[in-house]
C-alpha cells in the first residue's frame, strides 16, 4: 500500500510538472520565434524598400545598385542571413551572395505570394529538430506596382539551440520536481500509513487475544491524519466491545456448564427412579419425559463442544496426527465393534499438523459420531491420514452410509440440521458444524464428499507443521483393522 501511494504521488506531481513546465516551454520558444520573425520581417521590409531603384535601373553599374550590393553584403557576413532580391519574372537580381541559396519549394512559394503583392506570413512553430530555415518573402512596389521581392533566408541554429536549453531547463525542472517530489512524499506517506499499518498489525493481535480471552493492545495513538486517529480510536472501542461480548460468551458457557449440567443430570436420575413405580396409563408419558431428558442432555453437550471449539486460538500450537488418530480409533472401537463395524486406518504416517492441542480429537469425535449413526452393521468406516502436495496434511474419513446429494451436503454443516428422512437418528445436528468451525480456527479446509461406493467422505485438510518424521513413514502402510 504504501508503494502504490508513493507512485499515486509521484505521478500527480510529474504530471503538475509537465503540465506547468510544457506550456511555458512551449510559451518560450514561440516568444523566441516570433522576435526572431519580427526582426527579420523588418529587415526584410527595410531591403525591400531599398532594392527600388537597382530594379527599376536596368545599369548595373550604377552607384546605387552596388551600394546596395555592399549593404546586403555587409548584412550578411555580420548577421549570416543571406538576402536576395528578384524581379516580377523571378530572376535574381542582386544577392548578398556569389552562390544565392537554393529556394525549396515552401521558400519558392512564399516568393511567389510576394510577387503577387502580399507579404509572408508567420511560422508555425519550429521544434528543436526542425532545421529548415526562416525564408520571408517582401513585395518591392513602385508606385503601387510589384516590381519584384526582396527575400532573406535566415539560419535557425541559434533559435533552436535556444529552445534545446529552455526544453532542458523545462525536464530539468520536471526531474528535480520528482525528486523533490520523492523526499517530501517519503515521510508523508509514512506519516499518513502509520495508522493504517497499526490497524493491520494489531487486527490480527486482536484476533489472537479476543480469542485467547485476553485484553488486545490499543492501536490508536496520537500520530497520523486525523480521519485516521478516529478511525484507529473506533477500532479499539470496538475491540472493547467484541472483548467484552466475548467474555460474556465464556461466562455463559461456563454457567451453563454448571447451573444446567447439575440441574439435568439431577432430572434424569428422578426420572429413572420413577422406572416401575408409574402407573401403566403414564408408562408411555414416563418413558416419553427420559427421551426428552436424554435429547436435551445430548443437545446441551452438543452446544458447549461448539462453544469450546470457538474458543480455541486461531492457528494456535501444533498436533500430532498420529496420536490423534490412533487415540480416537481406540475410543471409538468398542461401540464400533458392538454395532458391527469395522475402523480401518491407512495413509502416511508421521505427519503433525498446525492446530491446537485437541482440535483433531474433537474432529475425529464429531466425524466418527456421525459415522456409526449411519454405517450399517458389517460395514466399514475408513480413516485415512492426507499428505497433500500444498504443505497440508489432514484426516478423511469415509464410512458406509447411504451418502448426500449435493444440496444435503451445502447444509450438512449448519447448526441442528438434520437430513431428511433421519429424524429418528440420535444426535443434535451439531456434530460436523463442531467439526468445520474447529478446522476453520486452525486456518484449515473442512470438505464434504461422496465415496466410490457411496457413503458420505468427510475431510479435514490443515496445514503442515514439521516434516522430519524421523520413521518417515509417508508410504502407505495399507489398510489396518482397528
Amino acid at each position: 500500500m504504501r508503494s502504490r501511494l508513493l507512485i499515486i504521488v509521484l505521478v500527480l506531481v510529474g504530471l503538475l510538472a509537465v503540465g506547468l513546465g510544457v506550456p511555458l516551454g512551449m510559451i518560450d520558444s514561440r516568444r523566441s520565434q516570433e522576435e526572431v520573425f519580427t526582426d527579420r520581417l523588418t529587415d526584410t521590409i527595410s531591403f525591400a524598400s531599398s532594392a527600388q531603384r537597382p530594379l527599376i535601373e536596368s545599369d548595373a553599374g550604377r552607384s546605387s545598385t552596388v551600394a546596395f550590393a555592399a549593404e546586403i553584403a555587409r548584412y550578411d557576413e555580420v548577421y549570416g542571413v543571406a538576402v536576395q532580391v528578384y524581379d516580377r519574372t523571378g530572376q535574381v537580381v542582386a544577392s548578398s551572395r556569389a552562390q544565392p541559396p537554393q529556394l525549396s519549394p515552401d521558400a519558392q512559394h512564399r516568393l511567389r505570394v510576394a510577387l503577387a503583392g502580399r507579404r509572408s506570413t508567420a511560422y508555425d512553430l519550429l521544434l528543436p529538430w526542425d532545421a529548415r530555415p526562416i525564408v520571408l518573402a517582401e513585395p518591392v512596389l513602385v508606385d503601387g506596382e510589384v516590381v519584384g521581392a526582396a527575400v532573406t533566408v535566415s539560419p535557425t541554429d541559434a533559435l533552436r539551440g535556444g529552445e534545446l536549453r529552455t526544453w532542458s531547463v523545462v525536464v530539468g525542472a520536471v526531474l528535480l520536481a520528482l525528486l523533490l517530489g520523492v523526499l517530501v512524499a517519503l515521510p508523508v506517506v509514512a506519516w499518513i500509513l502509520r495508522p493504517v499499518r497499526r490497524l493491520d498489525e494489531g487486527m490480527g493481535r486482536v484476533v489472537s487475544s479476543v480469542l485467547a480471552g485476553g485484553d488486545a493492545d490499543p492501536v490508536a495513538e496520537r500520530a497520523g491524519p486525523p480521519e485516521l486517529r478516529r478511525l484507529s480510536t473506533s477500532f479499539d472501542r470496538m475491540t472493547e466491545t467484541v472483548t467484552q461480548a466475548m467474555a460474556a460468551q465464556r461466562a455463559f458457557v461456563a454457567d451453563a456448564s454448571h447451573q444446567l449440567r447439575n440441574p439435568l443430570t439431577a432430572l434424569h436420575l428422578r426420572l429413572s427412579n420413577l422406572d416401575g413405580q408409574v402407573r401403566t396409563d403414564g408408562a408411555d408419558d414416563h418413558l416419553a419425559a427420559l427421551e426428552e431428558a436424554q435429547r436435551l442432555s445430548r443437545v446441551l453437550d452438543g452446544l458447549l463442544a461448539l462453544a469450546r471449539a470457538e474458543q480455541v486460538p486461531e492457528g494456535a500450537g501444533e498436533s500430532d496426527v498420529d496420536h490423534a488418530v490412533d487415540d480416537r480409533l481406540e475410543a471409538w472401537r468398542p461401540l464400533a465393534e458392538h454395532q458391527g463395524v469395522t475402523l480401518r486406518r491407512s495413509g502416511p504416517h508421521g505427519l503433525r499438523a498446525r492446530i491446537a492441542p485437541g482440535g483433531i480429537e474433537t474432529v475425529l469425535d464429531a466425524v466418527l459420531d456421525n459415522a456409526l449413526k449411519y454405517t450399517p452393521s458389517g460395514s466399514d468406516i475408513r480413516v485415512r491420514t492426507l499428505d497433500d502436495e500444498d504443505d497440508r496434511v489432514g484426516v478423511a474419513v469415509a464410512d458406509g452410509g447411504p451418502g448426500m446429494d449435493a444440496e444435503q451436503m451445502a447444509r450438512a454443516t449448519d447448526r441442528f440440521w438434520r437430513a431428511p428422512g433421519q429424524t429418528n437418528v440420535e444426535g443434535s445436528g451439531l456434530g460436523l458444524a463442531i467439526a468445520e468451525r474447529t478446522v476453520e480456527l486452525a486456518g484449515g479446509e473442512f470438505r464434504l464428499g461422496s465415496g466410490p461406493g457411496g457413503g458420505l467422505v468427510v475431510t479435514a485438510l490443515l496445514a503442515v507443521a514439521d516434516r522430519n518424521g524421523a520413521e518417515d513413514v509417508r508410504q502407505n502402510p495399507g489398510d489396518v483393522d482397528r
